[in-house]
């Protein structure tokens, strides 16, 4: 028997909630421009970190509910890029470049490109079907937003006024755009596996996280920069002189 046209029409709940997912972290990543603009950068930064934790859900629903669609790819991607691409340059700029060195914002410029010709190459090589799913080609956006933000959460935790040296912040601001675009291949949580002798230590480490977000959130931050820096460095060595081919 044929469907009555507005049953056709009709969509199951749960097939849309993995974009309305993508969609409230695309209001995380422009209210944290908003909140930047009016110099309260903390919850900026904030609202970015929820939209990383957000951008790694979106994906992990589509899959469980078998709701995954190039729409739903597409729409994440264009988030991605205004979240951990324009966000991030636009509250360091504001945070620590600013009119003043009004040279800085080539830097944010390299920055979003280099975020937005990242997410355009995994597009393509998802497509691929022999693409390497054992490692990202490059650091992620996500994970670029948060190396980029590495000078706010120095300030924050009282390590370092990087607000004091802007041109190290835009250096480093490109720098990262640099490994965003590089041929570097980075972990991928998706490959990881972890031997059972670990678990005891993982389940600690995750306690003691817990503890820093509520006590030292920023120096969280730090760390986790730091230790995710760290593990870039074989990789870089390793492709030395080819990073960019």
């Amino acid at each position: 028997m044929a469907q009555e046209p507005h049953q056709q029409e009709q969509m199951p709940f749960l097939q849309l909630l993995p974009n309305l997912v993508t969609i409230a972290g695309m209001c995380l990543g422009l209210t944290a421009i908003r909140f930047a603009m009016g110099g309260r950068f903390e919850l900026a930064v904030i609202l970015l970190i929820l939209a990383a934790l957000i951008d790694g859900l979106d994906g992990l629903l589509a899959r469980r509910l078998n709701a995954t669609s190039e729409f739903g790819a597409e729409l994440d991607s264009l988030s991605d890029f205004l979240c951990f691409g324009v966000a991030p340059g636009v509250i360091v700029y504001q945070f620590a470049l600013g009119e003043t060195n009004s040279l800085g914002w080539i830097f944010v410029l390299m920055f979003a490109a280099s975020s937005c010709l990242r997410l355009a190459r995994f597009n393509v090589m998802r497509a691929d079907d022999g693409a390497s799913k054992r490692h990202f080609t490059g650091v992620p956006a996500p994970a670029g937003a948060m190396l980029a933000l590495l000078p706010l959460f120095l300030s924050f935790a009282g390590l370092w006024e990087t607000r004091d040296v802007p041109v190290l912040v835009a250096i480093w601001l490109g720098l990262v755009g640099l490994l965003m675009i590089s041929r570097i291949p980075t972990f991928s949580p998706k490959a990881v596996r972890v031997p059972r002798k670990v678990v005891g230590p993982l389940l600690m480490a995750t306690v003691i996280g817990m503890g820093l977000m509520f006590t030292r959130v920023w120096a969280l931050m730090v760390l986790l920069d730091l230790i995710y820096a760290m593990t870039l460095i074989p990789a870089i060595w390793r492709v030395r002189g080819r990073i960019l081919r």
